[in-house]
């Protein structure tokens, strides 16, 4: 294999994780109802202002990491294994749930600092 074969891989392995990361998010809007979301979305809009305070540059090293090979394919495979470890061990949770645990978590981590 080349150097723009391996390439093409990590980018096609970003890809893949883009449409899955898209159909995650798709699957989880059509399973609440709209004011369920609109409530959540509210909460969550609150959660990402404090957890950008920590973390401004956050947008751009996500997309930096859609752009470099494998970057996101990684990111992504430890962050679908995180929410699984999360729902095996609480159950009857949501994505909801995950989304203001793992906010949560990275503020009060990013204040400890």
């Amino acid at each position: 294999m080349s150097y723009l074969d391996i390439c093409i891989l990590g980018w096609n392995l970003n890809a893949l994780m883009f449409v899955t990361n898209l159909l995650l998010a798709v699957r989880v809007i059509r399973a609440n109802n709209v004011d369920e979301i609109e409530e959540q979305t509210r909460f969550l809009e609150e959660l990402k202002f404090e957890f950008d305070k920590y973390y401004p540059n956050r947008k751009i090293e996500i997309i930096i990491s859609y752009l470099v090979p494998f970057t996101a394919f990684f990111r992504m495979t430890l962050r679908l294994l995180e929410m699984f470890l999360f729902f095996t061990k609480n159950k009857n949770t949501t994505m909801y749930d995950f989304m203001v645990y793992k906010y949560s978590y990275d503020i009060q981590k990013a204040k400890s600092k």
